[in-house]
């Protein structure tokens, strides 16, 4: 029997010696890779999270102490040794457990994660409730360096250092976020953890830790950093921390020894562990862009599952290369991603024509933000957010874009169900939440081919403002568009897909595709003839379908990749009850709750818009 299999909770790994933590270390890389080489997941950060989720344990008196992962990239080790062993193996899966920390899976996933840089904050309000209880319970916080270059993290550091909360934050250094890391904060700790002269210093204070010299000696340690390396002073010091590292995120001994120390070390303190992404497995640590999240592979050799070639082209594809052909056209066009270069595609543009690509960091706000201000000074910004993280920018599309009239491209890439990631990465409210704001253009293209001319069209004086394009995560419907020229799309116009008379089926983006089959089933196996629009249009709604539609039929089926309230059925609805009440209008979508993790296709029909869900509402 391997030690893992001994372990069922945190309990079972605090009476180990160093070199049997070691031991279980290995075994849970090892069995972290088996898992995730069939059932897909984000494996490099999680590899080199291994050491310090054990170390946390280990020390800390969990779940009594409480430890709130930052994103959950890197918290696979700590699912494994909570109890969930056995439950790993359906990571990300139908009916399986998250791939993120979910406070309703175990007591030890103290705060729910899948955005970044929110820890500190949550670990916070944490800390300074067992102030107010006056409970003696540890609070950790663990965040990535590519975490912290969102503003809520520097919120949440800024109020923990002038509150003097007792609290704990641990900065997982592994000098790469999904890409490259960017930005000052990113060569900030760079410095800090490549200098000859601090890594000197550091060595002389690990040989000292754990005897009667340790404060003398981390005062030591305090001072000669910000002499020797930093000059003007510690950033974290600044904010009211107290600075202890850098020190091996993957050294196992050194871990628990500095972790035991800081734990009675009482307010605000910062841990600077270097650790390696892909820790272990030489492909992950060789791309470790790719191997964030690699998909399946085989263990032995590392070989990835590539999908054979000639398959229908990733929406990011379409998107990143029709940018490029764009920017080569316009030299107005700029290009912004808050840390999504590759996910998005962009990366395409920024080979190419680096100096007009940013990529900002994990700070979507920002973001926003910053196309606004190069479109104000004269720039046509695309700026790509998956739609899940776009929420975090809403009050900034709103006051800087919109209420501006800004032209300023949105492409909100993985909009709608997006599979295994589950309910924290859906972008399923976009089309509800944004359908309110003034000034605002809201599309979604039914294939490559109208992703492509709805890229072009927001170039062009036809729209004057910003405009939303939104579209789905992965591959498209094999619609030719390389090479073929561009055609302006009228906007706030649909199109006419199919005519019928007995029933209409208004439908916006890719799922319309799947309408489309269920329209001809429904006319070879029923003789049921459905009058099918592409809406393409959330806002401006097409007032002249919809004219057509109310005179021709008595009953409408709306169906949306998105959440059913505030969408194209509340547009719909709003119209007829207006201007022709009588109507029946059904719609079909993401019902009003959070749909958790699994294939696009088990949830599309768990929510009730699948082919065969359409075709039974029509025959209905």
């Amino acid at each position: 029997m391997s030690l893992l299999e001994t372990i069922n909770g945190p309990e079972d790994i605090r009476g180990l010696s160093v070199k049997q933590l070691e031991t279980l270390c290995s075994e849970i890389r090892r069995y972290m890779i088996e898992c995730c080489a069939k059932n897909p997941g984000h494996l490099g950060a999680s590899l080199g999270a291994v050491e310090l989720a054990v170390a946390l344990h280990y020390v800390f008196d969990t779940p009594t102490d409480k430890i709130v992962w930052d994103v959950g990239h890197q918290a696979y080790a700590h699912k494994i040794i909570t109890g969930r062993r056995e439950q790993f193996r359906t990571n990300r899966t139908y009916k399986g457990i998250s791939g993120f920390p979910k406070m309703s899976e175990s007591v030890y996933d103290t705060f729910g994660t899948g955005h970044s840089s929110t820890s500190v904050s949550a670990a916070l309000g944490m800390a300074v409730a067992a102030k107010l209880a006056g409970s003696d319970e540890k609070v950790v916080a663990v965040i990535g360096d590519g975490a912290l270059t969102g503003g809520m993290a520097l919120e949440g550091l800024n109020n923990a250092g002038s509150m003097k909360t007792d609290i704990l934050v641990i900065l997982n250094d592994n000098h790469i976020s999904i890409d490259q890391g960017m930005g000052a904060l990113h060569n900030y700790l760079l410095k800090i953890s490549t200098s000859e002269t601090y890594n000197r210093i550091k060595n002389h204070i690990w040989e000292t830790i754990g005897s009667s010299r340790l404060r003398r000696g981390v005062q030591k340690f305090m001072f000669s950093t910000k002499m020797a390396i930093l000059k003007s002073g510690s950033l974290f010091e600044s904010l009211g921390f107290r600075y202890f590292g850098a020190i091996d995120g993957n050294d196992i001994g050194q871990l628990t020894t500095t972790l035991a120390s800081l734990r009675n070390i009482r307010g605000p303190k910062l841990l600077h562990v270097i650790t390696k992404k892909g820790k272990g497995y030489k492909p992950a640590e060789q791309d470790q862009t790719v191997w964030h999240a690699p998909g399946t592979f085989d263990p032995e050799t590392g070989v990835r599952s590539i999908p054979a070639a000639g398959g229908p082209a990733r929406y990011q594809d379409v998107f990143g290369e029709t940018l490029l052909e764009l920017a080569k056209a316009d030299r107005n066009i700029v290009a912004v991603t808050p840390a999504m270069a590759s996910g998005c595609g962009m990366n395409i543009m920024m080979r190419e024509i680096p100096e007009r690509t940013f990529d900002v960091g994990i700070a979507e706000q920002h973001a926003v933000t910053f196309s606004a201000g190069l479109a104000a000074a004269g720039r046509l910004p695309f700026c790509n957010i998956y739609s899940s993280f776009m929420q975090r920018a809403y009050d900034n599309v709103i006051h800087d874009v919109a209420l501006q009239g800004l032209k300023v491209v949105l492409c909100l890439d993985r909009a709608g169900l997006v599979g295994e990631d589950g309910a924290t990465h859906h972008g399923v409210f976009d089309m509800a939440a944004f359908r309110a704001i003034p000034n605002l253009v809201i599309a979604s293209p039914l294939n490559e081919l109208e992703l492509r001319n709805l890229m072009y069209t927001a170039t062009l004086p036809d729209i004057d403002g910003p405009i939303i394009i939104r579209y789905p995560r992965g591959a498209g419907e094999g619609t030719p568009w390389r090479g073929v020229g561009f055609k302006p799309v009228p906007v706030g116009k649909g199109r006419l897909l199919h005519d019928g008379k007995d029933v209409a089926l208004l439908t916006i983006g890719p799922i319309g595709n799947r309408g489309a089959e269920a329209v001809r089933k429904a006319a070879e196996e029923r003789g049921t003839q459905v009058l099918h629009y592409d809406m393409r249009f959330l806002k401006p709604l097409d007032e002249e379908i919809m004219k057509d539609v109310c005179s021709k039929v008595r009953r409408i089926i709306t169906v949306e990749d998105a959440s059913v309230t505030g969408g194209l059925h509340d547009a719909v609805c709003s119209f007829v009850s207006e201007h022709a009440p009588g109507i029946t209008v059904r719609g079909l979508g993401v019902p009003d709750r959070f749909i958790e993790q699994g294939s696009v296709k088990q949830l599309t029909h768990e929510c009730g818009f699948s082919t065969d869900d359409i075709f039974n509402a029509i025959v209905e």
